[in-house]
């Protein structure tokens, strides 16, 4: 092969576990891996990111990607880390889902092409929803035993005594339909490696008994480590939930924020995992932090890679003019280039006040911007005094007492940015 794949992941950190024989059977010849992907919402967020770097390091080593959407799967929920059940979804929302994230996936796999290594995706809805429970229970249940399957940790923990809630039979049963789908994927695509998370072990090992007692072959597993912060926080969450891949969701600047801000020590972990930097150049980018990490060289690099990666090099370009807006120098003009979302984006959270479309019309001055219409400043003694000492700035530009605000300096037709010294910023919403 072109290239060892284990190798690769290993160098980036991103092998937890591996059965043996694993690396040599990848260096044979091209072989087929599969990830699961749950379908539960119409985007992938970053935590599904580490198993479609995989996929994607998978085809580059010359190798075959399949991307499983769960759609029988996502009906009845995986009990690994999981402590309640969940939602089940119809047929309709699984499919728009399914559609939803294979656009999302062609961004970093080659579906189209007519390489022999094309990713495929597939949904094992497919073939679960014809396969009745008593054909199930005969021809794949009664080749794993409930003790081999309550040796698992994904369903010890539920077991436990400090489990809140016990474990459905349908959740049980899990392991032997993701087991299963693996079977079928050996049976019909000749698959024989499955790659996910670590707490993907178990079910992944059950597929590999399932290829070994039904199909009579070997199939292989392979789990990265789960992606955590170092201060603790779970890793793709903020306050407002999940950081999603689809810009509906997830702004692109407020997805180059979340790389921007990551920690020296997470940076230096999530440069391997999520960008295609080679070693060399990681090397030398870690270096170049450390010996000045005030610079951020490295969380400057990680969030313009993967944004560029997930959205494009214009929205990674927006997202760092929306960036500099708050933080660097930047004019009127680059303001009046944010759209709305991005606007409300960056100044999430900076107090506003509501004045009438009219009162710009006809101009409004700038104590009664300042303080007598919104309060911004305590009174209009305050504002006088910070207007003679040059600190006030509407739309990032210096004003003095006479300036008068008018339709024209209206962003987006609705907002003006007002702002005393170099942190204090204001939002007036024309209504």
């Amino acid at each position: 092969m072109e290239k060892n794949f284990v190798q690769e992941l290993q160098w980036r950190g991103m092998v937890h576990d591996i059965m043996p024989g694993a690396e040599e059977h990848l260096l044979e010849d091209m072989q087929a891996a599969y990830v699961g992907i749950d379908p539960t919402a119409d985007s992938l967020h970053i935590g599904h990111l580490v198993s479609v770097m995989m996929l994607r390091h998978f085809q580059l080593a010359g190798h075959k990607p399949f991307a499983l959407v769960g759609g029988a799967t996502g009906m009845i929920g995986d009990p690994s880390g999981k402590s309640a059940e969940r939602n089940l979804l119809d047929e309709a929302t699984l499919r728009h889902n399914q559609e939803a994230i294979k656009s999302q996936l062609g961004r970093f796999l080659d579906f189209d092409s007519d390489a022999p290594n094309a990713a495929v995706l597939v949904n094992n809805y497919d073939w679960m929803k014809d396969f009745s429970f008593l054909d199930f229970i005969r021809d794949v249940g009664k080749h794993i035993t409930v003790n081999y399957m309550m040796a698992k940790d994904s369903v010890k923990k539920r077991l436990s005594s400090d489990a809140k809630e016990g474990m459905s039979f349908t959740e049980f049963t899990y392991q032997l339909v993701q087991g299963y789908d693996f079977l079928y994927l050996y049976q019909h695509h000749n698959c024989t490696l499955q790659m996910g998370g670590s707490d993907q072990w178990g079910n992944i090992t059950t597929g590999t008994e399932l290829i070994r007692r039904i199909g009579g072959g070997k199939g292989f597993a392979l789990t990265c480590p789960l992606i955590t912060k170092a201060d603790g926080t779970k890793f793709g969450k903020t306050e407002g939930g999940n950081v999603w891949l689809d810009a509906e969701r997830t702004s692109p600047y407020k997805f180059y924020q979340y790389w921007l801000n990551t920690s020296d020590e997470d940076a230096e972990k999530y440069i391997k995992i999520f960008t295609f930097l080679t070693q060399k150049e990681i090397e030398s980018l870690v270096e170049t932090h450390k010996q000045e990490p005030h610079l951020r060289a490295l969380q400057k690099k990680l969030a313009e890679e993967i944004t560029t990666m997930v959205h494009s090099k214009e929205d990674l370009e927006n997202a760092i003019k929306a960036s500099n807006i708050l933080f660097g120098k930047s004019t009127s003009e680059d303001l009046k280039t944010l759209d709305e979302k991005t606007f409300l984006d960056v100044f999430d959270g900076v107090p506003q006040a509501t004045v009438s479309k009219s009162e710009l019309t006809s101009g409004l001055d700038m104590i009664g911007a300042l303080a007598a219409k919104t309060g911004f400043l305590g009174s209009n003694g305050e504002a006088r005094r910070e207007l003679k000492q040059n600190s006030i700035s509407v739309n990032k530009q210096k004003v003095k007492e006479d300036y008068l605000i008018s339709i024209e300096d209206l962003i987006n037709n609705k907002f003006v940015l007002l702002q005393r010294g170099k942190k204090n910023y204001f939002v007036l919403v024309a209504e």
